[in-house]
Order: C-alpha cells, then sequence, then structure tokens
C-alpha cells in the first residue's frame, strides 16, 4: 500500500474545482483510459489575463485526484506566463511529495498545463517526428526525454514512474535506455553555457529569421497559416500574417501568444512584434 500525505489525501478525498468551465479559454485533454490515466482541464482569465478559475476532470487513481486538484489550486491567479513555469515536481511538492511509483499522475498534470496553454495560444509544439517508444502506454521519445531532462532520471525504473513508458511488455527498455544516455550526455556538455554575447542588428535579424523559419511557420503552416518577416526597426519585429492565419479572428493572440513569445525566449526578451498590412 502507498504511503501518501496529509494533502494528498485531503486533495484526494475532498477535491478542488472538479468540473469543466464552459467557454474556456484554455483545454487539453491527456493520456486515456485504456492506460489507466485520463485528465481534462480547462482555464478562464479575467480582464488582467491572470487565471480566475481552472477545473479539471478525471480517471485514475488517489495520485491523479490529487495531483490534479493541486494543480487547479496552483493556476488560481497567476498568468498564462507564470503558469507555464510548473513543473511535475512543482506539483508533488505542493502535495508534500508523491510515492515514486506514482509520480507519473503530476506529469500528466503538467502535461495537461502544457496543452491546455497551447490551446490558448492556438498552437501546437508536439513534434510531428515524435516517435513512440512505449506501445503499451502510447508514450513517445519527447515525452520521455522531457521527464528525464526535467526530473534528472537515471533508471528505466524512474522513466516507468513518471511516465509509465516500459512498465507494460518491456520491449522499449533498449530504447529508454538510449534516450536517458543521449540527454545525459548532452547534459554534460552544456553544463558550461556560454554568455550571449549582446546581439548587432545584422546576428538579431539573422535570429528571428532562423527561429521563424524553424520553430514558428510549421507550426503555423499545420494550420494552414503563414508568416512573412517584413522588416526589423530596434527591437520591432514587423510581420504580416499570410494564408488562414491573415482572416483568422484570433491572429493578434497567436502573433503575441505564439511569435513574440518564442522570439522573447530564443532571441531577445526586449522583442516586440507588431503586424503590418501588405
Amino acid at each position: 500500500m502507498w504511503e501518501y500525505t496529509d494533502k494528498v489525501r485531503e486533495h484526494f478525498l475532498n477535491p478542488k474545482n472538479i468540473g469543466e468551465i464552459e467557454d474556456p479559454d484554455g483545454l487539453a485533454e491527456v493520456g486515456s483510459i485504456a492506460c489507466g490515466d485520463a485528465l481534462k482541464l480547462t482555464f478562464k482569465l479575467d480582464e488582467n489575463k491572470r487565471i480566475k478559475d481552472a477545473r479539471f476532470k478525471t480517471f485514475g487513481c488517489a495520485s491523479a485526484i490529487a495531483s490534479a486538484s493541486a494543480l487547479t489550486e496552483m493556476l488560481k491567479g497567476k498568468t498564462v506566463e507564470e503558469a507555464m513555469k510548473i513543473t511535475n515536481q512543482d506539483i508533488a511538492n505542493y502535495l508534500g511529495g508523491l510515492p515514486p511509483e506514482k509520480m507519473h499522475c503530476s506529469v500528466l498534470g503538467q502535461e495537461a498545463l502544457e496543452k491546455a496553454i497551447e490551446h490558448y495560444r492556438g498552437v501546437s509544439h508536439k513534434r510531428p517526428d515524435e516517435e513512440i517508444v512505449c506501445v503499451c502506454f502510447g508514450v513517445t521519445d519527447g515525452e520521455i526525454e522531457q521527464a528525464v531532462r526535467q526530473n534528472n532520471l537515471t533508471t528505466i525504473d524512474e522513466v516507468t514512474n513518471y511516465t509509465k513508458a516500459g512498465g507494460g511488455c518491456k520491449n522499449c527498455h533498449e530504447k529508454i535506455k538510449a534516450i536517458i544516455d543521449r540527454v545525459h550526455a548532452s547534459g554534460k556538455q552544456e553544463e558550461k553555457p556560454l554568455e550571449k554575447p549582446k546581439l548587432t542588428n545584422l546576428k538579431k535579424m539573422r535570429m528571428v529569421e532562423e527561429i521563424i523559419e524553424r520553430e514558428i511557420k510549421p507550426s503555423l503552416k499545420q494550420d494552414g497559416g503563414d508568416i512573412e518577416l517584413i522588416d526589423i526597426v530596434d527591437n520591432r519585429v514587423l510581420v504580416a500574417t499570410r494564408g488562414a492565419c491573415a482572416t483568422c479572428q484570433a491572429s493578434q493572440v497567436t502573433l503575441k501568444g505564439f511569435v513574440e513569445w518564442k522570439l522573447k525566449e530564443l532571441v531577445s526578451p526586449e522583442l516586440i512584434v507588431e503586424e503590418v498590412s501588405l
């Protein structure tokens, strides 16, 4: 029998925020009943773009219910940017800890949060080339890699605890071990990050062009949209929307919530994206 903290018991026996928000800003459904755990998460923003309400529906064990309940409580009052920083370990810590074998419940909560934010921003960051490694539970190499990186996992058993991958037929153990080794090998190379040099205008232009081509356009094209870089004036990135994006009523949400956010993250936090008509 698992040993649960008082807070886990509290959120399991008296879960907070059960239900579903009508017309939510963020929505996600992750997991599956066939695999043992499923979670639906919805949230709504107030006039100041802070999360005023978050609700969940779940099918799963005590840890799954407690993790989802805790997550909805953690989200209230936060901006979307602040909510993005919540990790599965934060959820577990909020509950005073989870049994190692139940950490996958907190991972499910983080996955739901990420997808709900993607829904709010109108984009999907799922890599089109992700491969299902664990057929028994439908876990991809990207999901395993993220769990290994965020939680410093070093063994197959730990990966199973956090993702369920490898907990069935075990035919994927060799692939899981290869992912663990690859992540830790790359981590050693990144232990001493170089200080970012100040960007020149030319360097800034090249980096913006590269990020738009590599990170932004592929996501927009999945929904029939596109974007064109027109010019960069100081820290103002001038773009024109194309395709479905040009007629979409939510184009400004996409420009600010995805395009600008991505450029701030990967190029410079000072960048501002503005749409021009051409």
